[in-house]
């Protein structure tokens, strides 16, 4: 797979993770884009590194999103500990 198609699938990774954590990020959309990105490359790579599975060359494949949208939760998460949550009001 080509860093074009991994852009493709952090950008889609990105935006079901905002779907399954909705409320205002400290980033807004394109912060949540850049951590779905990163979050698709991270998830892929301890996919491959821990669960001993191949990055499978067919886009389709679900262990690679569901990799994908794992990674980008988990630094979704993690950036809204680090930044703050701004669902609290000011």
């Amino acid at each position: 797979m080509g860093i074009i198609t991994w852009l493709v699938l952090g950008l889609i990774a990105g935006l079901v993770a905002k779907i399954l954590l909705p409320g205002r990020d400290p980033g807004g959309v394109v912060g949540t884009t850049l951590i779905g990105i990163a979050g698709s490359f991270i998830g892929g790579w301890l996919s491959t590194k821990f669960l001993h599975r191949p990055i499978p060359q067919n886009i389709g494949e679900p262990s690679m999103w569901i990799a994908a949208i794992a990674g980008a939760l988990v630094l979704l998460i993690a950036y809204r500990l680090l930044f703050g949550n701004s669902r609290e009001r000011r």
